[in-house]
């Protein structure tokens, strides 16, 4: 008899949601899918979707690591999300205007598959998982969210990387029309991200389309961003419009706008401090004090081999 241990960062599907929607999840994975996939819904539809979202209950509990979720409000509250503003509550006030469906994302670079690929041809619906992760940003702050959504290697997996392909760079929306913050001189337009393809491959690394089990809010990054728990929160880019495979390592836009500060790894290490502030403790979002920043956020045991070797001060 083979027993499969479940991951430490992995939390099980019915400590998430209430007992009684458990057994319902396929009609959820069904229902997002219509509902990210479709530019207009019908009234059936739509009375579905807001009957059984009412439903879901995510209280707050206690994670395998002993900790509970950061409020839905404060999730969704406050953001980094420049092409909308730079206050942390600038997003939430101006991502009306963002729309997200339809939604399609060009893929080009060293792949098999090439061009316009549409939300639901790129993202399985009826696959979709429900994963805690911690998000670390390097502001010092930090949340614990319940995402939805798929393993970013079966992305990956879908585009046929060619063997050439080494890195993965990201690209988001940049829009004038429906982005406020797009005309400020903050950064250089559009967003820009990557891993090195042993990254996106790992199985942490997460696309996310939901949260709290509801569709992911525009100003988290609708209809889908990226999740890579052991990171910085700004390497977790927001509404993909663009995702190549490439054989160089992609430059990312805060490493564009401040080499200095920011690296191509970004990896959480209270080792190595922002130049203007300490990386060594961080603050959860509800909370007063203060708690010791870990390594890779917490998920040391699971990432440390990808970076054997590496001296992680030069490697930033």
């Amino acid at each position: 008899m083979i027993i499969k241990k479940r991951q430490s960062w992995v939390e099980s599907e019915n400590s998430v949601t209430d007992e009684g929607l458990f057994h319902n999840r396929r009609n959820f994975m069904k229902l997002s899918g219509a509902m990210l996939g479709a530019s207009l819904l019908s009234p059936a539809l739509m009375a579905e979707e807001k009957r059984f979202l009412q439903a879901l209950s995510f209280n707050a509990h206690q994670t395998d690591l002993r900790e509970e979720l950061t409020d839905y409000k404060a999730a969704t509250g406050y953001n980094n999300y420049y092409e909308f503003g730079t206050a942390k509550d600038d997003p939430a006030a101006n991502v009306h205007s963002l729309i997200p469906k339809p939604w399609s994302v060009q893929v080009d670079g060293l792949t098999a598959k090439q061009g316009d690929i549409s939300l639901e041809d790129l993202i399985d619906f009826n696959a979709l998982e429900e994963r805690i992760y911690r998000l670390r940003c390097v502001e010092t702050w930090s949340m614990v969210i319940p995402w939805i959504g798929v393993p970013l290697a079966s992305v990956i997996k879908k585009l046929d990387p060619t063997p050439a392909a080494k890195y993965v760079r990201f690209e988001t929306l940049a829009d004038k029309k429906q982005m406020s913050g797009i005309s400020s001189r903050v950064l250089t337009w559009p967003y820009v991200e990557g891993l090195r393809l042993d990254e996106a491959m790992h199985p942490l690394a997460f696309i996310a389309v939901g949260m709290y089990g509801k569709e992911l809010p525009n100003q988290n990054g609708a209809p889908l961003r990226l999740v890579v728990p052991w990171k910085y929160g700004f390497k977790s880019i927001k509404s993909i419009v663009r995702i190549s495979l490439t054989d160089t390592e992609p430059m990312n836009s805060w490493q564009k706008s401040a080499s200095n500060e920011y690296g191509f790894y970004s990896n959480v290490n209270s080792e190595v401090d922002h130049p203007r502030w300490s990386q060594s403790y961080e603050r959860r979002i509800g909370e007063f004090s203060r708690r010791k920043t870990l390594m890779f956020n917490g998920y040391g045991d699971e990432v440390a081999s990808l970076y054997d070797g590496m001296d992680l001060r030069k490697y930033f």
